[in-house]
């Protein structure tokens, strides 16, 4: 997830009157698209009724992201009784995950020798052949 101040999120939905606000929906929508949340198209967000679908669509594919450590009920209620402090208060936990690690901790890698391996000569060397010289006609 992309990291936002969330005074900036909450000041810049305050002085567009909402309009960051969806802009930053549509925007963190694709960010849990990537990750594997399963929301559908952001259009819903403009049509009456369907808007509290997706908005139900969105806080279960922001659970699932966050595996569990945010439930879709507590963000249900962050966006539709405090809105842009929903969102601001959304953006913090955000940015949280998005410091954590993906897969767990990294295990270490084993350190490696540095000196080059040594190349050992053959037990039985043979004795060097002379060179031929041509016979004296």
């Amino acid at each position: 997830m992309k990291q936002r101040n969330p005074a900036a999120v909450f000041l810049l939905a305050l002085i567009t009157f909402g309009i960051y606000g969806i802009y930053w929906e549509v925007k963190t929508k694709g960010e849990l698209k990537q990750q594997g949340a399963d929301i559908p198209t952001a259009w819903l967000i403009i049509i009456p009724l369907a808007n509290l679908y997706w908005l139900w669509k969105y806080a279960v594919g922001v659970e699932q992201v966050s595996k569990g450590k945010i439930s879709a009920v507590l963000v249900l209620i962050l966006m539709l009784l405090l809105s842009i402090v929903g969102m601001a208060i959304l953006q913090s936990e955000f940015n949280k995950l998005g410091e954590a690690p993906a897969g767990g901790p990294v295990p270490p890698t084993p350190p490696t020798d540095p000196t080059p391996p040594t190349v050992t000569p053959p037990a039985n060397p043979e004795p060097p052949v002379p060179p031929a010289t041509p016979p004296v006609v």
